[in-house]
C-alpha cells in the first residue's frame, strides 16, 4: 500500500500540470485569470478555442510540424538503426572513438549551436526552409537514437541470428527475421521520444524559420502581446497541440510496453 501510495502521488504531481491546462483551456476568460482560481471546473466554454484559432493560422503551422516532425522520425530510425547496428555488431578500428563522440554531441548544450547552425544554413540556403529544420532537429535527435537502439540491439543474443544463419539464413536475413522484430519495441520507444523532441522544440523553430514558415510552438507565441497573455486561448492552443502526441501513444503503448525478447528462446 505504501508503494502505491507513492505511485499514485508521482502520478497526481506529474498529471496535475495538464490537467490544469485542459482547465483552463475550457474556462471562461476571465476566471482564467481570477487570483483566486478554483481547482474544480467553474464553466464550460469553448470560446477559448475559437479565440486560439482566428489569433493566427493555426492549421499551416500544425502541418507544417507535422512534416518536420515525422520526418526526423523517419530519417533518424533508418540512419539510427544501421548505424547502431554496426556499433553493436561489427569491430572496426575507431568504434570506441564513435561512441564516445555520439555521447559527447549529446553533452554539447543546444543553445550553444544555435549562430554556428545559423551561419551553416544560411550559407547552404536552407535558411527559412523546413528541410534545414530537418537536419537541425537531426543534429540532436540522431546521436539520442544511434544510443538508445545499440542499447536494445545489444541486449540481443547473437546466438540468435548464428542459429538463423545456420538454417540458411543471410546476415540481412537474420536481422530482417529475427532482429527486426525483437527490435520493434525499441524502435517505437525511441520513435516516440524523437517525435516529441521534434514536436515540441521551441528555440531552433524560432532563430530559422520566420513569421510565415513557423511551427505549432511558435505559433503559440502569438497569445503573448505587449498588451499581456491572454492565458486561456493560449492553454486551448496548448491543449490543441497535445493532441497528436496523445494520439500517436496510444496507438504504440503495447508496443512501448512490450518485452524485448520476450518469448525469442525457451527455458
Amino acid at each position: 500500500m505504501g508503494w502505491n501510495a507513492v505511485g499514485v502521488l508521482v502520478f497526481l504531481i506529474v498529471g496535475f500540470p495538464v490537467y490544469w491546462m485542459v482547465n483552463t483551456a475550457f474556462k471562461p476568460a476571465k476566471d482564467a485569470i481570477d487570483p483566486d482560481p478554483s481547482l474544480l471546473p467553474t464553466g464550460f466554454t469553448l470560446d477559448n478555442f475559437h479565440r486560439a484559432l482566428q489569433i493566427a493560422d493555426f492549421w499551416g503551422p500544425v502541418t507544417r510540424s507535422l512534416i518536420v516532425s515525422v520526418t526526423v522520425v523517419l530519417v533518424g530510425i533508418v540512419v539510427g538503426m544501421l548505424a547502431a547496428l554496426a556499433i553493436s555488431r561489427f569491430a572496426f578500428r575507431g568504434r570506441k572513438v564513435v561512441i564516445v563522440a555520439i555521447l559527447a554531441v549529446q553533452m554539447v548544450p543546444l543553445v550553444a549551436m544555435i549562430i554556428p547552425v545559423f551561419l551553416l544554413l544560411n550559407d547552404l540556403g536552407q535558411y527559412d526552409k523546413l528541410s534545414g529544420l530537418i537536419i537541425t532537429y537531426l543534429t540532436f535527435i540522431l546521436p539520442f537514437t544511434v544510443w538508445t537502439l545499440r542499447g536494445f540491439i545489444v541486449n540481443i543474443p547473437k546466438e540468435l541470428e548464428e542459429a538463423a544463419q545456420v538454417d540458411g539464413c543471410t546476415r540481412t536475413g537474420a536481422f530482417i527475421r529475427v532482429v527486426f522484430p525483437l527490435l520493434a519495441p525499441g524502435l517505437v520507444a525511441t520513435s516516440v521520444y524523437g517525435f516529441i523532441q521534434a514536436w515540441n522544440e521551441y528555440l531552433y523553430a524560432l532563430m530559422l524559420m520566420s513569421q510565415k514558415h513557423q511551427t505549432a510552438t511558435v505559433w503559440l507565441a502569438n497569445f503573448t502581446t505587449k498588451h499581456g497573455t491572454e492565458y486561456a486561448p493560449m492553454m486551448a492552443g496548448s491543449t490543441m497541440m497535445a493532441v497528436p502526441v496523445v494520439i500517436l501513444f496510444l496507438f504504440v503503448q503495447r508496443k512501448m510496453a512490450a518485452g524485448l525478447t520476450a518469448g525469442a528462446v525457451k527455458g
